[in-house]
Formats: structure tokens, sequence, C-alpha cells
């Protein structure tokens, strides 16, 4: 891969995960579901069990359940995701590695047992050409810090 090719490429990458951000804020499910691949696999298991969900039961795949996983965990959350600063590594012609510093601050609704959340961390993706556009194929939340009240 030259290095406009490379260029171009991450240009690409980072309007995806624009993208993933804002349909996911905005409640925007069908978009957000078209930021993965198909076959992609979600794994949250970070975040702990929720809502009855089993930590190990946290891993998810296909970007239609990835879709309504998220949109069962956050749907009636207001919520504000920032990503920062992708190291993006090439892997092949059609893959890439992307580190992305995070910051997350949710909102639940009046009477949730939490109320706020403010997040710090880093998104370990992989990306894969699909159809000519770049997907995420897999996804990793690791956090460094949560502040919830």
């Amino acid at each position: 891969m030259d290095d406009l090719t490379k260029l171009l490429a991450i240009e690409e990458i980072k309007q995806v995960k624009a993208r993933y951000f804002r349909t996911m804020d905005t409640k925007d499910w069908d978009g957000y579901a078209e930021v993965f691949a198909p076959d992609a696999v979600m794994d949250m298991r970070s975040e702990g069990s929720r809502d009855g969900v089993a930590r190990d039961e946290m891993v998810t795949t296909g970007n239609r359940a990835i879709a309504e996983f998220v949109k069962a965990a956050i749907d009636t959350v207001t919520t504000v995701h920032h990503g920062h600063m992708p190291e993006v590594t090439f892997t092949s012609d059609m893959t890439a590695d992307v580190i992305w510093a995070m910051e997350d601050k949710l909102r639940w609704p009046e009477g949730s047992p939490i109320s706020t959340l403010h997040g710090y961390g880093h998104y370990h993706e992989t990306y894969r050409l699909v159809d000519g556009a770049w997907k995420i194929q897999t996804l990793r939340l690791t956090r460094l810090r949560i502040d919830a009240v």
C-alpha cells in the first residue's frame, strides 16, 4: 500500500468512526449497524454485567445484533461520545488495527439506578474493506476511569 493510499484509507476509517459516534448518540440504529462489517464482533466484557446480562454474554456477533445490543443498553440514555488520536496500523491492503482514545458522558432518565457516567479509555478495533468501504470488524472497549453518580 503506497503512502497516498494509506492516507486516504486512514481518512475513510476516521469517517467511519465519526459515523459510529454520531449514529450511537442520535440513536440512528440502522446507520449504527452499517458502520460494522456484517460478521463484526463487539466485546463489551470490560463494562461488567448489565441488567441481568452476564459479563461473559457481552460479546455480540453481527452488525444488526450489535446495534440491537447497544440499543437495549442506551436507547433511553442521553449520550455524548468522543474519539481522538487514532493509531492506525495496516495489517494488509484490506485490514487495519486501530486504537482510539475515547471519552463518553451518559445521563440516564430520572429514577434509574445510576444518573450519570463520565468515562475515559480506549477502543481497540480492527477494520476491514467490505465491498470497497471500510467497516469495523472487531471492537473492544477498555476503560481507564469511570466517574459515576
